[in-house]
């Protein structure tokens, strides 16, 4: 490549890129939006629906049956000499992981709600996840051309149920059926589409006579919520001076991304009515790379380090994050957001997760499933890098004569299990490398196996999520696979604390083995997981015997002593001990941390724990009480019921345990209308009669195994 065209590379104008995400509740039209986007930007020529099974960015074959978004596609195209690289999330709760990892690279947001739906349970877990990564958006009302929609709803949806203010820049031309276009409120305008389908036939005219009372009324409160971002351009609004519309301008782009307000925008994808609005914002209003903190950069215990961030600055070492692996035909691709510096192709870059470094064979600029080659990206690029192969999740890549680690991602943990086992006896190695694969692309997806039964078994954060997985070894790896009954991940910790003392002693043949602990065993703040302090004085119990000591606790925790689910929230404090100049070694303590472990728990009041999930239900009026009375036979806390235009939403606290198979029996209840979503929220004690069964039925695996 000649040093001009590297050149050339290398000046690339920041201000003009904009890495935006689009999210929102399954079924709002994110996907559909996307489509329309990559048609108007022209970069596909024929848009392909999702109701269809055609759409770009949803290439699994799951995505194209189901009419969901399941992986996160990542793609670029150009509006007014803007660059824009555009994740499209998916919207289901068991995906939340994606739209999670993908709000962690982005600038901005498109929040899209359905006109009808409003603000559905997953938009909302949505909003915070945006909220938690500070993340600008704007919102976009879709579906206004369905019964029932109604733009100015949704609008009060959004400042009731997400808190949140919708800066109000467009108002629909019509509604439902007869929905033909919007009222832009900066220039007075009316862009009204026909009906050919074509986004292109519009023509921008006077605003409708019976608009203009409601037009200037919502401009003048437009104008004067901006302005507030400018005190000059306040002052000068209110001693009765013309605001210029670059001011107004100016001051939403200010409040947009300092979070003060979200320019809401309004339209149908699937008619293709008003996207040309939401591009223009995105532009206008959403921030480039250079305009968001810049990323910090941590030390090795995870600590932010004072002053040290990876500043967006292509001359700057390298700090790229890698939130994304995608395995395919052509190899592993690592999606990658570059922070500062440049990658070119045959650079050598350092993983400073594993400390190794790898080769930049390949480096190519997504298109849904196509990719185009280039050459070098560097900061504010979202790229794919072909052929890692150390590379997860959330590693940061660096320069190696310059390493740093950037800010990680932080993932649940799985809250369900089940065992699989191939239907065919030959593809155990078969299964076993798929399933690696898998785990490496999706953080949120585990897979071990039992080292009693010597099952293979997954685990994930929920039904769906498992049951995808199940499709995916199936269709793209050519496996099938038997699933047994779906596991609860139990916890068990203890109630009661204990001072005790455990003394080991081997004296039969060889060397002899001599440690004595005493301590104290106490349950721990809840999320504390596992603590561990030595208060010996006077050197009974030697420094370099305590880690061993910390050791045989930690090890021991992962199986409890009720049913073997891993023990959490507790502290363990040495007090004392005693050792033996020749016969005390590190084995010894740590052996005798291990049956002390044994010997205390028991005697600790130990309780099991359940995960608890947070659910939340949209259900037509008319089968409320129905909704309410089953969540309450299945152990639900309701925490709250409202009701809205369309209908009822009620949250509550529910066991997972209860929750298997919830979509079927919900959807027999409200005659296939309801909805829901579901995350995990804590682990609460279990009541007696359930601890009871449980801890009975993994006795009897247990005595089965034996």
């Amino acid at each position: 490549m000649s040093n001009l065209t590297l050149e050339v590379n290398m000046k690339k104008d920041l201000t003009l890129y904009r890495n935006i995400g689009i999210f929102a509740h399954v079924d709002a039209g994110k996907t559909t939006t996307t489509e329309r986007i990559l048609k108007l930007t022209g970069k596909i020529h024929k848009i392909g629906e999702v109701h269809e099974g055609a759409a770009t960015t949803d290439f699994m074959e799951q995505e194209q049956e189901r009419g969901i978004t399941i992986q996160s596609a990542a793609t670029s195209c150009f509006w007014k000499d803007h660059q824009l690289n555009i994740i499209d999330t998916p919207g289901h709760v068991d995906f939340t992981i994606e739209v999670y990892r993908s709000l962690k690279v982005l600038d901005g947001g498109i929040g899209v709600f359905c006109g009808s739906g409003g603000v559905e349970p997953q938009s909302e877990t949505n909003w915070r996840y945006a909220n938690d990564s500070k993340v600008a958006r704007i919102i976009y009302v879709n579906k206004l051309d369905r019964t029932g929609a109604d733009f100015f709803s949704v609008v009060k949806q959004v400042e009731e149920i997400l808190a949140a203010t919708p800066l109000v820049m467009v108002l629909p031309i019509g509604i439902e059926s007869d929905f033909k276009g919007v009222v832009d409120l900066l220039t007075r305008k009316a862009w009204i589409w026909d009906d050919s389908g074509d986004p292109m036939n519009y023509t921008i005219e006077e605003v409708p006579e019976d608009m203009k009372e409601q037009v200037e009324e919502y401009r003048e409160a437009m104008v004067e919520f901006a302005i507030e971002q400018d005190d000059a351009i306040m002052e000068k609004y209110l001693e009765g001076e013309e605001i210029t519309i670059d001011e107004i301008k100016a001051c939403i782009r200010k409040g947009t991304r300092e979070l003060a307000f979200f320019p809401t925008y309004c339209g149908s994808s699937f008619k293709n009515k008003g996207v040309q609005l939401v591009l223009d914002a995105v532009v206008d209003y959403l921030p480039n790379p250079t305009e968001v903190p810049p990323q910090p950069e941590m030390d090795a215990e995870g600590n932010k380090i004072e002053g040290a961030f990876a500043h967006v600055d292509p001359e700057k070492p390298l700090r790229a994050l890698a939130f994304k692996i995608m395995d395919d035909r052509f190899g592993a691709l690592t999606f990658t957001r570059i922070y500062s510096g440049t990658i070119s192709k045959g650079d050598t870059i350092l993983n400073n997760a594993t400390g190794k470094t790898e080769r930049v064979s390949r480096l190519v600029e997504m298109h849904a499933n196509s990719r185009e080659e280039i050459e070098t990206a560097q900061a504010g690029d979202i790229v794919a890098i072909v052929g890692m192969k150390t590379v997860q999740t959330g590693h940061t890549l660096c320069d190696p004569k310059a390493p740093a680690t950037l800010e990680p991602m932080v993932f649940p943990d799985p809250v369900i299990s089940v065992a699989v086992s191939p239907k065919k006896k030959g593809d155990n190695e078969k299964m076993s490398m798929a399933l690696s694969k898998m785990v490496q692309e999706d953080p949120s997806f585990y897979m071990e196996t039992d080292q009693e039964s010597g099952e293979t078994i997954i685990k994930g954060m929920g039904e769906l999520h498992l049951d995808i997985k199940v499709d995916i070894l199936k269709r793209t790896h050519g496996v099938e696979v038997e699933v047994g009954k779906p596991q609860v991940a139990y916890r068990e910790s203890i109630t009661k604390t204990i001072n005790d003392s455990y003394t080991h002693k081997k004296q039969s043949g060889g060397s002899g083995q001599f440690g004595k602990i005493d301590y104290v065993i106490e349950p721990g703040e809840t999320g504390s997981g596992f603590q561990f302090e030595s208060k010996v004085t006077g050197g009974n119990v030697p420094r370099e015997f305590w880690p061993a000591v910390q050791k045989g606790f930690e090890q021991s925790i992962d199986k409890g002593v009720l049913a073997g689910y891993p023990c959490v929230d507790l502290k363990v404090t040495l007090m004392d001990g005693a050792y033996h100049p020749v016969d005390s070694s590190a084995i010894a303590f740590e052996i005798a941390a291990k049956a002390a472990y044994r010997q205390s728990v028991p005697k600790a009041g130990p309780q099991l724990l359940e995960p608890i999930m947070h659910v939340d239900v949209f259900t037509p009026d008319d089968y409320m009480g129905d909704v309410i009375g089953d969540l309450n036979r299945r152990r639900g806390m309701i925490k709250s019921q409202n009701s809205t235009p369309m209908g009822a939403r009620i949250k509550a606290d529910v066991p997972l345990s209860e929750m298997f198979g919830y979509i079927g029996d919900l959807r027999t209840m409200t005659s296939g209308r309801g909805q829901f979503s579901m995350e995990f929220s804590h682990y609460a004690p279990c009541p007696a009669n359930v601890a009871e069964e449980v801890i009975k039925e993994a006795h009897e695996r247990q005595a089965a195994l034996a």
